[in-house]
């Protein structure tokens, strides 16, 4: 069996002398692929993805990415490896412009951004309308296509999205998960935190269902939607 592109493997951990929130939890994506980590509220979601990305530490476990050892590596190393990471909450400068935002997002790299910028406004067209408006100014929705834009600048090979559809409408978040597919068809992996499970899983390769930071359930998108245990437990029926 072939090692994935990237591995949170056998990760144990929790945010500075706390106690463990993660338990022997294990997390992977391929190219090109969208995994998808799900679970009721407190499963340890959010601290599986940090941990992958270098924002917590695993004392057992270990990160690899394309078969290279990384689980001490600062995030900023990992974004120069080719990870990128779009938080929850606080994920653009509201002051700056979206054209000002993406730049930022391209700060490692010394070789020409346009042809960058150019494939993040044809992703999201709105993005090239609103270019000069203070990104502060631009619904929920927006913010997200900004934020997401502005990871993309670095040209990471997978790109990890914290819940990326809170407090965004049922319509704009079909049409970010539409977007996020497109991202992954370009053979960017995506590995995201999702609240909304069943449309995450809709769009998902592979699934992960986390209880209490260990992994309860793993497979594709589809074979989890229909699994009766987890439509019961994790879905609604």
């Amino acid at each position: 069996m072939t090692e994935p592109f990237l591995i949170g493997d056998g990760m144990t951990g929790g945010y500075g002398k706390g106690a463990d929130i993660l338990h022997d939890c294990t997390i992977a994506v391929d190219p090109g692929e969208i995994a998808v980590i799900v679970g009721p509220n407190g499963a340890g979601k959010s601290t599986a993805m940090k941990a992958v990305f270098g924002m917590l530490n695993i004392h057992t476990g270990s990160v690899r990415l394309k078969g290279e050892e990384i689980t001490h590596l600062t995030p900023q190393a990992r974004v120069a490896k080719g990870m990128g990471f779009v938080p929850q909450t606080s994920n653009i400068f509201t002051s700056m412009t979206v054209e000002e935002n993406l730049e930022m997002g391209a700060f490692i790299r010394t070789d020409d951004i346009k042809t960058t910028m150019e494939q993040v406004y044809d992703l999201f067209p709105i993005l090239r309308d609103k270019r000069r408006q203070p990104a502060g100014e631009l619904s929920g929705g927006q913010r997200q296509q900004v934020a997401v834009g502005r990871a993309l600048m670095t040209k990471p090979e997978v790109l990890m999205l914290d819940e990326p559809t809170a407090g965004v409408s049922p319509i704009v978040m079909d049409e970010l998960f539409d977007r996020i597919i497109e991202v992954a068809k370009t053979g960017i992996s995506i590995l995201m935190v999702e609240q909304n499970a069943r449309q995450a899983l809709e769009i998902a390769d592979r699934g992960y269902v986390l209880v209490q930071g260990r992994n309860a359930f793993t497979d594709t998108g589809k074979a989890l939607l229909a699994d009766p245990e987890v439509r019961k437990s994790f879905l609604g029926g």
